[in-house]
């Protein structure tokens, strides 16, 4: 897995210059609760979610809001390129 993320943020920048004045950069989530889950039994994603987030600083899982809100700042403002953004609660320093 840190082999991809690595690729990815190599990827990113790389992108970033080569498409220059075009904007590129990376959104990394952690754990999202979302529909991709819909297909794990109810009782079974509660408890899996529950599990994430204790471990989580922040003491829940992300939402597709959480996601959306790095995109939209991302699209908002126009000085980041060649940035890779967390959007985990904590996971990596948990």
């Amino acid at each position: 897995m840190a082999s991809i993320c690595g690729a990815l943020e190599a990827l990113t920048r790389a992108l970033a210059i080569e498409l220059a004045p075009i904007r590129v950069n990376l959104v990394c989530a952690g754990f999202v609760k979302t529909e991709l889950w819909s297909n794990v039994p109810e009782s079974d994603r509660e408890e899996m979610f529950a599990n994430a987030a204790r471990q989580l600083p922040v003491g829940r899982v992300g939402e597709a809001e959480d996601l959306a809100e790095t995109y939209l700042y991302l699209m908002r403002q126009g000085f980041s390129t060649g940035a890779m953004i967390l959007v985990e609660g904590g996971g990596l320093i948990a």
